[in-house]
Parts: structure tokens; C-alpha cells; sequence
């Protein structure tokens, strides 16, 4: 099983999506697939976790991947700003200007894309174990399996106030209906299936089969449950931490990449820094198609574009904040790595770093208008194409040092915290914090890397909400739109209260 887990052939797809259905019948033709004759060896079992892999992240489209998962989860922040092309697409504009209704396409489409991740992990959690195969591998399988079912239930529950939690394999239609579950609970299960999923997943995934869940990404995402609950219940808050802290130091085995641009653009996939990250693949062997067009969604019409989302200036404007002061003597390094934007060193006549030219020449002499660099691929005759194979990170070890240090300094260990900050800002660049330090100032400074770090990483509007800040930031920058009651959570997706009557 390649890197191309990820995106399933439509003929295992059908088994998956008819095979609730084929356990009810009572006549089986002996030359159909059905759940009860498809789970016999391990080729099945490795069919089966690529159907659930397959679901990650929404890519399951090469367009319509980015047009769900970005205005879903970075529209809402106020580091990024809708684009001229979004402004046709009514359904993306309502969630940047938090007007939906529970009818909205994009977060139904993203709802009903992770609750088929999570049937396709049942499933392999109750046939799996019953194929006859090497016992450790099996249950490796098993683990994986066991990591993505909590993956997709923790994305979910980061963007619901409450879901339905799903921990069976569908068989009968009377199972379909389920209540909404306490938001404890939920957390409670999605760390559970972390936890146990940790024993029998690999420290390194094999060549073959790079990419796919390792122990440190289960300890990670545990690590970063267990922050976001101790904020959320504050009588526990201290527990959580602790666990928090306890997760995220067991992570292990990963460093920074000194080249941060090239964790985006297609040139370092699979990092020494990279702890889970999506796939993608220029193999188009036999048909296959393992691409998307996201390059086309985040870049601006100068550079061949669709001009959907934009860096704010409110983002710029952080980047400058600490002035021209790296050791270069260069402003943060990481802004010359997540965007295109008036500057000396993309007008440099000699380098001309804008692929090929200079912003000027690209933008006009007097624009300053800024392209997210991001998830553009290197060369330019990539970027003309209608479809790139760059990976994207999803969990890297920066974020770990930075969710380490946030843990640390609220448990009021700031003197510890400090020195994970550090190793950030050293590859950015900049000078190290002060070791002297204090809570308040750590805290702050915690903020400001991680909008610098993870810019379009889609991490921001889960920090703001989980440090109480949300309504103020968006106000900030006449997102006046946001109402905390409301859009805190999206609305439960009237496709499922349709289908659910157990849900209202």
C-alpha cells in the first residue's frame, strides 16, 4: 500500500458505500462483493484502511477538495480575507460574513465527508480482526484505523458543539437515528481511541507506507485534546494539563526543517518535521489521480490563480510587528516563506523570486496587494498546471514545541516553556525570548508565533475560541458579523436533521 492510500479506486469505494446495505439481504450472489465475503486477507484489509484514509482532510475531490476544507475552517479566522473569485460563490461568502444557515453546502459537504471516514473505520474495526493474517500487522491496522475514527470525531467536534458520535459499524437502518452526544463524551471516547491507538502504531512508518499514522501523531492529537478540554472545563483544567503535558513529551523522534518553505511547495514531503501529512502524488498510473487544483484556490490571479482567499493585513502587519530585527536583518523569515508581497526582496532585480520576476513586475509598481506562498509549488510550470501533488501538513513537530509550551506556561511553568519557544523563533530567524519572562508576556508571545507559524494551516480559529478570543479578533478587523453564541460552532447540517429524527 504506496502514498496513494489516500484516494481509493471507485470499485472499493462501491463496496464500501452499498456494503451497509448488502448485510441485510437475504439472497447473495455469489459472484457479488459483500462485507461478509469481502473481508478475507490482508490486500481487503489494506483496501478497507485506504477507504478510510481516503476521506481525510475532504480529499476526495482534486476542485472540490480546497472549495470545503478552507472556507469550513480558515474563512472564519482574521488572518486571511475572501477573495474577489469567492465573492460568486454564495455559500462560501455567508461563511466569511457568518450569515449561514443550517443549510450551508460547504460545512454539510464536510460533515457528511467525515462521518463516512468514520463508517469506513468501524467497519474495518469489526472485520479486521477477524482476517487470518500477520498478527502484527493486523494490529497495526487495527490502530490506524482506530487513530483515524477519533481524527475524524475530533475535526468534527472542533467545528460542533455537538455531534453524533459513531463507534459501530451501521448494519440496520434503526441504528442510523442517534442522539447527539455531551460534548465530554465525545472528547472523552476521541481520547480513548487516541490512547489505545498509541500501543500497536509504529514510531516510523515503513517506505512503502510513509505517511500514514505513527505513535508520534497519536500522542500528538491526544496531547492537543486534552489542551483544548482544559480549557473548556475548567474544574478540570489542571488534570488536563497534565495529561496534556505528559502526551506531548512523548513525542518523539522529530526536529525543525531549517528550510521552511519547502514543507509547502512540494519539495520535502514527509520532513523530518512532519508528524502527519496528507498525501498527494503526480503518479497517474492506470488512471490514478492523486492531485488537487489547491494551488489554483490560494494564488491570485497575477500568478495564474482563482484569487479565492487573500492574507490580511491584519496578518502582515503581525509579521512586521517586531520590526526589521532577524539576524539577517530581515523581518521574521517565515513571511518571506507564507506570502508574495511588496518588498525588497521579492523586487530584487537579480533574483527575481517571484518565480521567474519580480511582485512589480507581476502586481504592478504600486499595488500592495499580498498571495499566500503556501501550498504554491516550486516551479513555475507546476504552477501553470491545472492540478499539483504538494502534501500538506497537518500536524508538525513546531506545532508540538508551541501546544508544549502553551501547556507548560499555563500550568505555571513558564521557566520551561520558554526554550521550546526559542527553537521556533531560532529557524525564524529572530532572537530568543527572554528566559526571565513572564506568564502574561509568554503567553502573548505564544500567540504571536503561532499566527507567524501556522499561517493557512487553518489552526487560528481553534486557538482563538480556545483562549477566549475570537469575537475580539474578528472585531478587530470588521468581522463585525461574528456572534460567539452563534458562531462559535456551526449549526447542526439540516441534511442530517433530515435523516436523523433523533436529532433536532
Amino acid at each position: 500500500m504506496k502514498n496513494n492510500i489516500y484516494i481509493i479506486q471507485s470499485l472499493v469505494l462501491a463496496i464500501f458505500l452499498f456494503s451497509g446495505c448488502a448485510d441485510q439481504l437475504n439472497v447473495e450472489s455469489p459472484d457479488q462483493l459483500t462485507s461478509d465475503n469481502f473481508w478475507r486477507s490482508q490486500t481487503d484489509a489494506e483496501a478497507g484502511l485506504a477507504a478510510v484514509y481516503s476521506k481525510l482532510e475532504c480529499a476526495t475531490d482534486i476542485w472540490g477538495f480546497a472549495e470545503v476544507k478552507f472556507p469550513v475552517e480558515t474563512y472564519r479566522d482574521d488572518l486571511s480575507t475572501i477573495g474577489s473569485d469567492a465573492l460568486n460563490y454564495p455559500t462560501w461568502v455567508d461563511l466569511y460574513n457568518f450569515s449561514y444557515t443550517n443549510g450551508n453546502s460547504q460545512f454539510t459537504e464536510y460533515w457528511t465527508i467525515h462521518y463516512q471516514g468514520i463508517s469506513y473505520a468501524n467497519q474495518v474495526l469489526e472485520k479486521v480482526p477477524t482476517i487470518v493474517m500477520d498478527e502484527t500487522y493486523r494490529d497495526q491496522i487495527v490502530a490506524e484505523a482506530r487513530f483515524l475514527r477519533a481524527y475524524y470525531h475530533m475535526k468534527l467536534l472542533l467545528n460542533w458543539e455537538k455531534i453524533v458520535l459513531r463507534d459501530e459499524y451501521i448494519k440496520d437502518e434503526k441504528q442510523i437515528s442517534k442522539a447527539l452526544s455531551e460534548r465530554a463524551e465525545t472528547w472523552d471516547f476521541i481520547v480513548s481511541d487516541f490512547a489505545e491507538a498509541t500501543a500497536n502504531l509504529p514510531v516510523k512508518q515503513s517506505n512503502e507506507h510513509l505517511g500514514r499514522a505513527t505513535k508520534g501523531a497519536a500522542y500528538a492529537y491526544l496531547g492537543y485534546c486534552n489542551l483544548t478540554r482544559a480549557y473548556e472545563e475548567s474544574d478540570k483544567k489542571a488534570e488536563y494539563l497534565s495529561k496534556a503535558e505528559a502526551a506531548f513529551k512523548e513525542v518523539k523522534g522529530y526536529s525543525l526543517e531549517s528550510n521552511f518553505l519547502s514543507m509547502f511547495d512540494g519539495t520535502n514531503k514527509n520532513s523530518k518535521e512532519s508528524i502527519f501529512e496528507l498525501q498527494f502524488t503526480d503518479n497517474t498510473a492506470n488512471g490514478a489521480s492523486y492531485r488537487t487544483a489547491i494551488h489554483k484556490w490560494v494564488a491570485t490571479g497575477e500568478i495564474g490563480g482563482w484569487d479565492e482567499i487573500l492574507p490580511s493585513k491584519r496578518l502582515i502587519d503581525e509579521f512586521k510587528k517586531e520590526g526589521q530585527t532577524s539576524s539577517v536583518g530581515m523581518y521574521d523569515a517565515r513571511i518571506y516563506q507564507t506570502m508574495f508581497f511588496n518588498d525588497d526582496y521579492f523586487n530584487d532585480p537579480v533574483e527575481k523570486r517571484v518565480y521567474g520576476r519580480t511582485y512589480k513586475e507581476l502586481f504592478g509598481a504600486y499595488s500592495e496587494k499580498a498571495c499566500f506562498r503556501k501550498y504554491l509549488p516550486a516551479k513555475w510550470s507546476d504552477m501553470q498546471k491545472g492540478q499539483t501533488a504538494v502534501n500538506l501538513p497537518l500536524m508538525r513537530y513546531s506545532d508540538v514545541l508551541l501546544l508544549l509550551a502553551e501547556t507548560l506556561n499555563e500550568e505555571g511553568k513558564t521557566a520551561e516553556a520558554i526554550p521550546f519557544i526559542n527553537q521556533v523563533r531560532e529557524r525564524a530567524k529572530m532572537s530568543g525570548i527572554p528566559s526571565g519572562s513572564n506568564k502574561d508576556f509568554v503567553k502573548a508571545q505564544i500567540e504571536h508565533e503561532r499566527i507567524l507559524e501556522f499561517a493557512l494551516e487553518n489552526t487560528r480559529f481553534y486557538d482563538l475560541r480556545r483562549w477566549g478570543k475570537a469575537q475580539e479578533a474578528l472585531a478587530a478587523v470588521n468581522r463585525k458579523g461574528f456572534d460567539p453564541s452563534k458562531n462559535n460552532f456551526y449549526p447542526i447540517p439540516l441534511l442530517e436533521i433530515k435523516s436523523n429524527d433523533k436529532v433536532k
